[in-house]
């Protein structure tokens, strides 16, 4: 579905209902080779016969530019991708990262208006990916182009995106910046999609307009959340808390609600964090992570440990679907 909404863009198939328009212009009688869009594929689609500078002046090329109007704007893109020393290279003398590159630069030839990035990590290792991340960002920026980008990676489109939007099924569910839709999801699916959540279930037995208590059969205590929710009294909810949000202790805390006893099951350490999983007494389990801010730390958090997972009013997220 979203290839097809990429597609769709481009003017590859035509829209049904309703209009697309690229800085005030209607694009429903366009054909995509008028219209002011490129896309950078997955695959980078270099031309393995072609060098840097050639692949990049292609589009130019066709489009009949002077030649003198090519060659300065091939400089003026080997200079902005950093491969200014690379220009007589093939792709196959190039890495990963260097073949992105040249993708980029080729996308942004034509100076289009909007940017279409087809998962334009994917075919990167992690490490690699992170810092081509910042990077392509960094590039965009500078060039001051309108991109669209598609992902499965969320912490690629937390990352790299000043807006997102979550689509299931065909369904545009949210839309906002990156802390907008991590902190604050509108529905279940949202929540699990953008990073990692614990989601408790339970039942609305008290609301006003500046809190809400909920019965949550999964956990030790009562749920308090310090806002209103438009459900009202007896509704079923789901309770979404980040595992960034929970505050692990060995003994339990002082307040009525928002904790839960367990053991832990799990940890997975992961260098400047550490995950915990916490199996509580109804078989739940429940994730939290924690800084290692102190390498000399003591008393540190091992397995089968007795604990106590609670978390501040504020933190957590009323979910109604």
């Amino acid at each position: 579905m979203i290839a097809h909404l990429l597609r769709l863009l481009a003017g590859f198939e035509i829209l049904t209902d309703g209009q697309i328009t690229i800085d005030g212009e209607n694009m429903q009688s366009i054909q995509p080779y008028n219209r002011p869009v490129n896309m950078m594929f997955q695959s980078y689609a270099l031309f393995p016969h072609m060098t840097v500078a050639k692949n990049i002046a292609f589009g130019l090329k066709q489009d009949r530019i002077p030649k003198a109007d090519i060659k300065k704007r091939v400089e003026e893109l080997l200079e902005l991708v950093h491969m200014k020393q690379l220009f007589n290279r093939f792709p196959h003398q190039l890495s990963g990262g260097q073949r992105q590159r040249v993708a980029l630069a080729r996308s942004l030839a034509k100076r289009p208006k909007l940017l279409l990035l087809d998962e334009p990590m994917a075919a990167l290792d992690k490490k690699l990916r992170g810092q081509m991340q910042l990077e392509v960002v960094n590039i965009i920026e500078r060039v001051g182009v309108t991109c669209v980008m598609v992902t499965h990676d969320q912490e690629e489109a937390m990352t790299m995106a000043t807006r997102i939007g979550v689509m299931h099924d065909g369904k545009l569910l949210q839309t906002g910046t990156p802390h907008e839709v991590y902190e604050y999801p509108n529905c279940r699916r949202t929540a699990e999609f953008i990073g990692t959540v614990n989601i408790f279930k339970g039942t609305i037995i008290e609301s006003s307009a500046d809190h809400v208590i909920i019965d949550a059969p999964e956990l030790d205590q009562k749920i308090y959340v310090n806002h209103g929710v438009s459900s009202s009294t007896g509704a079923t909810v789901w309770v979404a808390v980040r595992p960034e949000k929970m505050v692990i202790n060995k003994v339990p805390p002082s307040d009525q609600y928002n904790y839960s006893r367990g053991k832990v099951e799990e940890i997975a350490y992961v260098g400047g964090l550490s995950a915990y999983y916490i199996k509580t007494q109804s078989n739940k389990v429940i994730s939290a992570t924690l800084a290692n801010v102190d390498r000399l730390a003591e008393n540190r958090l091992t397995w089968d440990d007795e604990v106590y997972l609670s978390w501040q009013p504020d933190a957590a997220e009323v979910l109604t679907w």
